[in-house]
C-alpha cells in the first residue's frame, strides 16, 4: 500500500482560502477528510456561478463520488451541522451518501454556546475574540475528560451522560453569573442528534485505514498554523491542532502515512479577532486591502485586520509543518499597488531577527522589503509565462526565503482561476 495522506493547512491567522484549494485538489482525491476545528471555520467554495461555506462538511462534498470524513478531531455541533446538510441537500448533493463520521467527534452541546458567551463576558478587555460557537468549552471538557462523543449518542445511557454534563456547565453558569435561559436550544438539539444517526458513524482510524488500500486522502485542517493551540500567538489562538501533527491526533493516523504538504497562505495577511499582529496596517492601504479582497469573515462576517505579508512567522509555520508545495492566494487583490512590501525581519530591542519570538506582544518593528507593483490585472491570466515579470520576480524572492516552491497561484475566487507551475 504506497497511498498517502496529503494535507491542506493554512499558514497564517486562517482565512487563507483553504475551501477553494481543497475543492480545487478534491478531483484528484476520493477522499477528503477534516481533522481539527468547529464550525467557526468558514471555508468558502465558489463553482458554476454558485457560492457555498462550509463550516463542519469538508471541501470534497461537491466533488461526484467523493467520500467526506468528519475525524475525532472536529467538534460537531448537531444543530449547525443539520443546517449545513439541508442547504447542501438544496444544491442536489446528498450529504448522507457522501459523509461519514468518526464516533470519537466530540458534540458541542447547547450550554457550551452560553458558556463560550459566559467566559468572552468574564474576560472583559483580555477578550480572546471568540466567535461565540462553544468551540473553546467543548474541546475543554474533552481535554478534562467530560465530552460527549458521537459514539454515544447510540448509547441507552446518553440522556444520563448528557444530563450530567449540563448540570456541569450549570454550576459554571451560575458561578459566572450568567443570565440566560439553558434549555431554549435543547430540543431541536436532541432533534438534530436524530438527523445526525442516519449517517456512517465510524472508527475513524480503522475506515481511514481501509480506505487507504485503495485510493488516497487528502486532510484538510480549519484555521491556520499561527492560531495552533500549542505554536501560535498564545493565548490568542483556536482549541486545537491545526498543523501538521494535528492530521495525525485527529484521524487516527501515524506520521508515516503523511505525503505532500500543502500550505497556503494570502499575499497579504489577515487576522479576525483579538491579538499580535506585527505587520498590520492602519492605515488607508490597509483598508483598500480589506476592500479589494473582501476581507469580511465567511461565517461571522467579521471585518478582518489586513497587513502586509508577514515573511518571518510564514517561515516558521513552513518550517515546522513540514511544507512541501506552497499555494499562493489573493494576488490579484494587489494587482493596483505601486509598491509591495513583505516583512523579512524583526527588530527587537534593538537587534534584528528573522526567528519568531516566544511572545509576539512584545514590541516588535517589522523590517520590509519592497518591490515595486505589478500594475497589471491579472484576475484573466491562466499561463505562467503571461505573468507580468515585476509578480514573477516578487515570486522568486520568496522562494528563496522559504526554501519552498510556490506550486500553485490562485487569481480568484472561482476554481478555474488557479495556475499550477
Amino acid at each position: 500500500m504506497n497511498n498517502k495522506i496529503d494535507v491542506v493547512l493554512g499558514l497564517q491567522w486562517g482565512d487563507e482560502g483553504k475551501g477553494k484549494i481543497v475543492d480545487v485538489l478534491a478531483g484528484r482525491y476520493p477522499v477528503v477528510a477534516r481533522f481539527q476545528g468547529g464550525p467557526n471555520a468558514g471555508h468558502s467554495l465558489k463553482f458554476d456561478g454558485k457560492t457555498f461555506v462550509a463550516r463542519s462538511i469538508p471541501s470534497g462534498i461537491f466533488r461526484d463520488g467523493s467520500t467526506n470524513i468528519i475525524g475525532n478531531g472536529v467538534v460537531l455541533d448537531p444543530i449547525e451541522f443539520r443546517q449545513e446538510c439541508a442547504d447542501v441537500a438544496a444544491m442536489g448533493i446528498d450529504p448522507v451518501a457522501k459523509i461519514a463520521i468518526s464516533l470519537r467527534t466530540s458534540l458541542i452541546l447547547p450550554t457550551h454556546r452560553l458558556l463560550d458567551a459566559a467566559f468572552e463576558a468574564a474576560a472583559g478587555k483580555g477578550k480572546i475574540g471568540s466567535t461565540l460557537r462553544g468551540i473553546g468549552p467543548s474541546y475543554t471538557d474533552k481535554i478534562s475528560r467530560h465530552a460527549l462523543r458521537v459514539g454515544d449518542i447510540l448509547s441507552p445511557d446518553f440522556k444520563k451522560k448528557y444530563d450530567s454534563l449540563k448540570q456541569r456547565h450549570l454550576r459554571q453558569l451560575a458561578e459566572l453569573r450568567f443570565d440566560c435561559d439553558p434549555s431554549a436550544e435543547e430540543k431541536d438539539w436532541f432533534d438534530a442528534l436524530d438527523f445526525l444517526r442516519k449517517f456512517r458513524l465510524v472508527d475513524c482510524a480503522y475506515f481511514v485505514e481501509d480506505l487507504l488500500e485503495h485510493s488516497p486522502i487528502l486532510a484538510e485542517g480549519a484555521q491556520g498554523s499561527m492560531l495552533d493551540i500549542d505554536h501560535g500567538t498564545y493565548p490568542f489562538v483556536t482549541s486545537s491542532s491545526t498543523t501538521v501533527g494535528g492530521v495525525c491526533t485527529g484521524l487516527g493516523v501515524p506520521p508515516s502515512k503523511i505525503g505532500r504538504v500543502y500550505g497556503i497562505f494570502k499575499a497579504y495577511c489577515t487576522r479576525v479577532g483579538s491579538g499580535p499582529f506585527p505587520t498590520e496596517l492602519f492605515d488607508a492601504t490597509g483598508e483598500e486591502i480589506r476592500r479589494i479582497g473582501h476581507e469580511f469573515g465567511a461565517v461571522t462576517g467579521r471585518p478582518r485586520r489586513c497587513g502586509w505579508l508577514d515573511l518571518v512567522a510564514l517561515k516558521y509555520t513552513v518550517m515546522m509543518n513540514g511544507v512541501t508545495d506552497l499555494i499562493m492566494m489573493k494576488a490579484d487583490c494587489l494587482d493596483g499597488f505601486d509598491t509591495v512590501k513583505v516583512c523579512t525581519s524583526y527588530r527587537i530591542g534593538g537587534k534584528e531577527t528573522d526567528r519568531l519570538p516566544f511572545d509576539l506582544s512584545e514590541a516588535i518593528e517589522p523590517v520590509y522589503t519592497e518591490f515595486p507593483g505589478w500594475k497589471t490585472d491579472m484576475t484573466g491570466i491562466r499561463r505562467e509565462e503571461d505573468l507580468p515579470e515585476a509578480f514573477r520576480n516578487y515570486i522568486s524572492f520568496m522562494e528563496r526565503y522559504l526554501g519552498v516552491p510556490v506550486s500553485v497561484i490562485s487569481l480568484g475566487p472561482d476554481r478555474n482561476a488557479t495556475i499550477e507551475r
